[in-house]
């Protein structure tokens, strides 16, 4: 079962359902989806991702990615990491489904995340990581507003080839709300 908790036109953001964990095994051992992810090199099998979905929908800020017209689960994202003290926090996404890779849902699910983090969590900074060799989602990011803030020269090795990691982040200022401003508008309107 989903909720709708943040609403965009493609997708919905929902608390993570622990009872997803068979169909995100499948995800993150598939190579081609894990590869840029930290968990790539482990073997998870179903009780340590049932183990991992319980505390992601307990622990902070995660959500899973919903298909908007077919109430699909495409993946999950949210706040890895979040120091409320200096207003920053990293952002992660993650979509296992393969279907959806390349239609602008990763676009989406970043605004959804940043008007969340930005106007709910009232955040300054945002941040992530990627690799170097992840062109799709370093252009991905910068559409979305993401600026490259540094990064960790060849600390990434797969099949013998050295890869960046890349630090890339995204202030309030530079991001102008697309969801959360609307909603609020609408209700102080009424």
């Amino acid at each position: 079962m989903y909720f709708k908790k943040i609403v965009g036109q493609k997708c919905y953001l929902s608390p993570i359902n622990e009872e997803d964990y068979e169909k995100y095994t499948e995800w993150v051992n598939d190579m081609e989806v894990a590869a840029g992810l930290i968990f790539a090199s482990k073997l998870i099998g179903p009780e340590a991702e049932k183990l991992t979905l319980e505390r992601l929908s307990i622990d902070g800020y995660n959500f899973a990615i919903i298909n908007i017209k077919k109430d699909e689960l495409i993946g999950n994202c949210g706040f890895p990491k979040l120091d409320q003290l200096n207003k920053a926090g990293e952002v992660g996404i993650f979509i296992g489904n393969k279907d959806y890779w390349g239609k602008g849902y990763g676009q989406e699910v970043l605004k959804l995340l940043l008007d969340f983090g930005f106007n709910i969590l009232n955040l300054h900074n945002i941040s992530l990581k990627v690799y170097s060799f992840n062109q799709q989602a370093i252009k991905c990011y910068k559409k979305v507003g993401f600026k490259e803030a540094g990064r960790i020269r060849e600390s990434k090795f797969i099949a013998g080839k050295a890869y960046d990691e890349i630090f890339m982040d995204i202030l309030d200022k530079e991001y102008e709300s697309v969801y959360i401003n609307d909603i609020v508008g609408k209700k102080l309107q009424k």
